[in-house]
């Protein structure tokens, strides 16, 4: 179950296009496998998660395509910027999130990175459906519709 928007985590990257590209249904809270300087550079506040997205190798989820820059004071001892990161979860969840994509078609797109309150470095993950053009026609619809009633709403009273 993923946790409600909390002050005390530190939000590092945020994929905002995930939800206008798929129709997020279930979404979890996963932990990640980092090196020191992965670590330091997310604390940093680098990092791009916009083309990333979460899937099977072997036993594992691993989070492909995330861009976590190079720590520029870590001069040889540096990390890849990016290689495949796993996802720490719990065994039922890992057979629940591959099952789900393999069987229904479903896509798992990190949504997240974050820190907690234990500074825990943490991915949330939506588990979604691709919309087509017409629904993401529809969405940007009902979304200037919403604006521009809350607008008027708030000039007229």
């Amino acid at each position: 179950m993923a946790p409600k928007s909390d002050p005390n985590r530190k939000v590092v990257a945020d994929n905002r296009s995930a939800r206008y590209h798929y129709a997020i249904e279930d979404v979890i809270e996963a932990g990640i496998a980092l090196s020191g300087t992965e670590v330091k550079s997310l604390r940093n506040g680098k990092a791009t998660i916009g083309e990333s997205y979460a899937g099977p190798s072997g036993n594992d989820l691993m989070l492909f395509n995330c861009n976590i820059p190079e720590y520029l004071e870590a001069n040889r001892f540096n990390h890849q910027p990016k290689r495949p990161r796993r996802l720490l979860l719990h065994r039922r969840q890992i057979d629940k999130l591959i099952g789900a994509t393999q069987r229904q078609g479903m896509t798992v797109v990190p949504l997240k990175i974050y820190f907690n309150e234990q500074g825990r470095a943490k991915v949330e993950l939506g588990l979604g459906k691709g919309k087509q053009n017409h629904d993401k026609r529809e969405a940007t619809k009902q979304r200037d519709w919403q604006r521009d009633k809350a607008r008027l709403m708030r000039d007229k009273g």
